[in-house]
């Protein structure tokens, strides 16, 4: 590609990642958009264990048996002009460090919110790791099909517990069983509710911001109500500013129904208008990469295990932060500055993926791995190296002793915590002085998805005993002495052979530093 046509081609790109608290209907909506795009023909739901009809982003078993998201999805479609890139994120807290991770690979944020429960605690987390890095956010209030909260109340909080300044878009005419449709404030229209059968779905609005006298809406007291709220909001509301909302200190706010299909396509439409290009990109050198620099570089932001069971394949997300990826191009692994040729890459519509010829800045590919990958590599091509900035990792709280329950199955017992222990949402140990195994992780959940995974995609069942809740702390080796160990202070290696005590209570912890002053303990290595 010629520096223009590189250009030309990162400008189409929008990259982003839909958060929300669990149930707010964040991976419909994401499905809704797959439809729009063209890549499915119907939409499905989480919870769709009568009908079948699946989220197509939720394709591992124990996502459609649970009814949740417990992994980050990739979607890459076309619409209208531009290539998008989607990545769904689990809602539930047990899987944040995913998420995290995957919001470093984003250039912006669409967040779901229930308009009958508002601003619930793990929506605020997820929030205020996109204000952090500074982030565009974009609302959408959910399931106006059902009864909920005022308009104005849901506008108040988000302003209130959030910290950002709202501006809405649109604003719902009714809700629940009275919903009658959208006043759309930034299209200058109305959009009804379902009305496809019944004639024109979007009616335009006069230079005063109503209605035709002649429609029958204009009779009901609803319709009079919105044009009051709007009257209000456009006295004491804020006023749009573009460089507020691409600065993250503005979310421009919808409302709809993914359900139903109601307001999305609308929001999407508008969301592409302001959605931000691809970002520059930092180094820990503290050198800035600009997408449209002619050497290629990228970043591993996540592994997954068995996308397709029947191979045991392995793949590496990489999001591309400059140049052009061509497939058969030779890059440098920056941790090990091993030399390697990217063959084998492929993009994704959840789980059925096509191989990629080239992508460019703003892209994500996966790339199959045979176990030279780690979760934050920088890879590049070029002589300079690069390395980009940390990923962010989460010290486990809660820890469990895992064994094969069949001593006759240990090699794809090995082989099963190995390749699930490198996607990063659990993490191995070993015992000191036994060589047990030992599991942590920032939640409960994470445990059960891995007892599932075992057994149904290594054919290994496992045994779990749990050790409870537990604070790491690294030791220098020099400082160790194994005689410090004690049944409140278990001794352990990580996966780098690195050792850590793993102290059952802060009592435990300061017993130890007044016994070994001189010893100094570590949260993270």
């Amino acid at each position: 590609m010629t520096k223009s046509e590189l250009q030309a081609a990162v400008d189409t790109r929008r990259t982003f990642a839909i958060i929300s608290h669990p149930d707010a209907g964040k991976t419909t909506i994401t499905e809704q958009m797959l439809l729009f795009g063209g890549v499915v023909r119907q939409a499905g739901t989480v919870k769709a264990r009568k009908s079948g009809n699946f989220a197509k982003s939720d394709w591992m078993e124990i996502e459609k048996k649970r009814g949740i998201s417990v992994t980050s999805s990739v979607m890459q479609f076309d619409y209208d002009g531009k290539r998008i890139n989607i990545l769904d994120t689990p809602g539930h807290e047990d899987f944040s460090e995913d998420t995290y991770r995957t919001l470093m690979a984003v250039d912006s944020a669409i967040m779901v919110i229930d308009s009958a429960k508002g601003i619930e605690p793990q929506t605020k987390k997820l929030f205020q790791i996109c204000k952090m890095r500074g982030i565009p956010i974009f609302t959408f209030m959910n399931k106006l099909d059902r009864d909920g909260r005022e308009p104005l109340d849901l506008l108040n909080e988000v302003e209130e517990v959030l910290g950002i300044e709202t501006y809405p878009m649109n604003w719902p005419i009714g809700m629940g069983k009275g919903l009658k449709g959208l006043y759309d404030r930034y299209n200058h229209r109305v959009e009804l509710y379902h009305n496809e059968a019944h004639g024109e779905t979007f009616l335009p609005l006069d230079a005063d911001g109503k209605l035709d006298s002649s429609n029958e809406l204009t009779k009901d007291s609803i319709y009079r109500d919105v044009l009051e709220e709007m009257e209000l909001i456009e006295e004491a509301g804020n006023d749009f500013d573009e460089a507020k909302v691409a600065a993250g200190d503005m979310t421009p706010v919808f409302f709809g129904s993914a359900l139903t299909n109601f307001g999305v396509e609308t929001f999407l439409k508008t969301y592409l208008q302001y959605a931000p290009k691809p970002n520059a990109h930092k180094t820990r050198a503290g050198d800035i990469v600009q997408p449209t620099d002619d050497e290629f570089s990228g970043f591993v932001f996540k592994i997954q295990a068995n996308m397709n069971p029947n191979h045991r394949d392995r793949i590496a997300f990489v999001r591309i932060c400059s140049g052009e990826f061509d497939r058969g191009m030779d890059v440098f692994l920056q941790r090990t500055g091993k030399k390697m040729r990217l063959n084998n890459s492929t993009q994704f519509m959840a789980d059925t993926r096509e191989t990629v010829e080239t992508a460019v800045a703003g892209d994500i590919v996966g790339l199959y791995d045979t176990g030279n990958f780690q979760i934050g590599d920088t890879i590049y091509a070029g002589k300079k190296a690069v390395q980009f900035e940390k990923l962010p990792q989460f010290t486990p709280e809660l820890f469990m002793r895992v064994t094969a329950k069949n001593v006759m199955k240990q090699k794809s017992f090995h082989k099963g915590i190995d390749q699930l222990v490198q996607e990063g949402a659990v993490q191995l140990y070993t015992s000191y002085s036994t060589g047990d195994y030992i599991l942590g992780a920032v939640g409960q959940l994470q445990f059960e998805v891995f007892k599932f995974r075992m057994q149904n995609e290594y054919n290994s069942e496992v045994v779990m005993e749990p050790l409870g809740s537990k604070t790491a702390r690294w030791i220098d080796p020099e400082q160790l002495d194994e005689k410090m160990s004690s049944s409140r202070n278990l001794l352990v290696k990580d996966r780098s052979g690195a050792p850590l005590f793993l102290f059952e209570n802060a009592f435990a912890e300061r017993w130890f530093a007044d016994k070994y002053p001189d010893v100094k303990l570590t949260a993270k290595l």
